[in-house]
């Protein structure tokens, strides 16, 4: 079979390896950094006669990939790593149903914040909550062949998989080998599902329940068995009498890869594929052989915690080392794991010949912060609003206008989540009786601010509501979204329009204007605010970016 080598970015050789794997459908939400994965089955959708979408928010999405897995087709859900909260209330039932079709769920967390800031998230804890097994690529080589691996684990055991990567494993570039073939599309026909009734398998209920659980943690073991076997789950090196091993997982291999070589060790080296359910035998017998472990992994010391349980069931005396030496907070990198494997071997730091810090050397960068691109219509609306209604209280939410909360502007009073701006802001109303102005973008209305406003209405509540129209979804990378009019394949499709949305959900007060005319934003501004109830107003200017785009065809 023919065999062929393209450089891929981590993303890109996900898409590659589930079109391979015979993926038919795939739904998701933008967001960074996964945002090239769902935008990559875009692309090549209709050429390859499978179904892709951008669905309004991640739990929508995993909802619309289940029910094309109920029907037999073998999906992928692509989303970041906030968007496996949002759909978390159909994650865990589906661990209990199981799949009918092979299904891939794809979480991108993005450790140091730099795209998804609200938080560090690691979302390795939704694996032992929902008791869904969970891989984890190094480089987009396996990023390939774990997605591959990820739907022929789901169709084997009827069982969702997630495949977890972080930042700097979706967006690092590598040669990728791959096979020149697409079993999916061969025919040139999109497959067709057919969903056959059977509510004792997907129906939730008591007692049926209690039995469903049972069967996954039967499946569990099963999958544990298969992880034993699993050549993901990697030891090299020598292990008799070691003074110390090392166990990696993820982007931390690579760092650990670098230094080992930087500093001209040859340590006997447990890496680690599966995250849930691990390979105990596999693991104690690479403790055995060691009078220390370091466990190196971002974030959360999960495996650490899990290896020590299992260390002390089986009576080991091996020492247990992780983030007693490296940080919960950041990024890994080569310096931190060279300076934790320096500290337990006791060699000096100066062996680290690329990590060594130039002493007496400052080095002054201005600051700068991010800022809204030129022509961009929310410069129209910041600084209205702030002279308008200096005193009030103001919530961000995700999206551009979340650069309302730095330097021009420094409007923003919370920022927490999609939609989260009116629905705190509502809060604050009620308990304080100040003003209160929210504002959030037109996607985000789409993906979860429309609960927010109707919650407000329904409880009677008084703030102001803007919500910035620009046609797209712009900071995640010029997404279309239901206010214009386009699917995310490119096909016309009804424009659901904000304003008879809201009016729907009993919003009295609204408007929608263009933010440039400049006098009739701050009379309706005024207006509004004086209001006893909840207003909207929707500033609808096209995004700058998307209008140049769209000139330039």
């Amino acid at each position: 079979m023919e065999k062929i080598k393209r450089v891929l970015l981590g993303n890109e050789a996900i898409v590659k390896g589930a079109m391979e794997a015979g993926v038919s459908y795939v739904s998701g939400y933008p967001g960074c950094p996964s945002a090239e994965i769902g935008q990559g089955f875009l692309d090549i959708a209709k050429k390859e006669n499978i179904y892709a979408e951008w669905a309004v928010n991640e739990k929508v999405a995993l909802e619309s990939a289940i029910g094309a897995s109920f029907s037999g087709l073998k999906t992928l859900v692509n989303m970041k790593s906030f968007g496996i909260n949002v759909c978390s209330d159909s994650l865990l039932p589906l661990a209990y149903t199981g799949t009918k079709g092979a299904m891939v769920i794809v979480v991108a967390d993005d450790p140091s914040g730099h795209s998804s800031a609200q938080s560090e998230q690691d979302s390795r804890g939704y694996s032992l909550l929902s008791h869904i097994p969970t891989l984890e690529p190094v480089d987009p080589q396996e990023c390939y062949e774990f997605t591959k691996l990820g739907f022929e684990i789901s169709e084997k055991f009827n069982m969702p998989v997630i495949l977890r990567i972080t930042t700097r494993v979706a967006h690092q570039r590598a040669v990728v080998e791959f096979q020149n073939i697409n079993p999916v599309t061969s025919t040139g026909l999109r497959k067709v599902g057919n969903f056959s009734r059977n509510p004792h398998q997907f129906c939730t209920m008591t007692p049926r329940v209690l039995e469903m659980k049972k069967e996954l943690l039967e499946k569990i073991e099963k999958i544990r068995t298969f992880a034993e076997k699993s050549k993901v789950n990697q030891i090299s090196g020598e292990r008799v009498s070691a003074k110390l091993g090392v166990i990696t997982y993820g982007v931390s291999h690579l760092h650990f890869l670098e230094v080992e070589k930087e500093m001209g060790l040859d340590l006997p080296v447990l890496k680690l594929g599966f995250f849930y359910p691990l390979p105990e035998k596999k693991i104690k017998a690479f403790l055995a052989g060691c009078k220390k472990v370091l466990v190196i992994e971002e974030l959360e010391g999960h495996i650490e915690r899990e290896i020590k349980i299992l260390a002390k069931n089986e009576g080991l005396k091996t020492e247990i080392l992780g983030k007693n030496l490296l940080p919960e907070i950041g990024e890994l990198n080569t310096e931190k794991v060279g300076l934790a494997l320096a500290k337990i071997l006791g060699l000096k730091i100066k062996s680290l010949k690329n990590s060594l810090k130039i002493e007496n050397c400052e080095l002054k960068i201005a600051k700068r912060y991010p800022r809204l691109c030129e022509g961009c219509p929310y410069w129209h609306v910041f600084p209205v609003i702030k002279a308008i209604a200096p005193d009030a209280i103001f919530g961000g939410d995700i999206g551009c206008n979340m650069i309302a909360g730095i330097p021009p502007h420094n409007m923003h009073d919370y920022l927490f989540c999609m939609g989260a701006s009116a629905g705190i802001s509502h809060g604050v109303a009620k308990a304080t009786g100040q003003k209160v102005i929210s504002i959030m973008g037109d996607g985000t209305f789409f993906h979860s601010g429309m609960p927010a406003v109707a919650n407000a209405v329904y409880n009677k509540s008084k703030f102001l509501i803007v919500i910035v129209d620009n046609r797209i979804t712009a900071m995640t990378g010029h997404q279309p979204n239901p206010g214009m009019g386009k699917t995310g394949m490119g096909e016309d499709t009804i424009e659901v329009v904000i304003e008879d949305v809201v009016k729907s959900l009993g919003v009295k007060n609204v408007k929608t204007l263009d933010p440039i005319n400049r006098t009739e934003l701050e009379d309706t501004v005024k207006d509004f605010l004086a209001k006893p109830e909840v207003s909207v107003i929707i500033c609808k200017r096209i995004c700058a970016l998307l209008a140049k785009r769209q000139k330039n065809g």
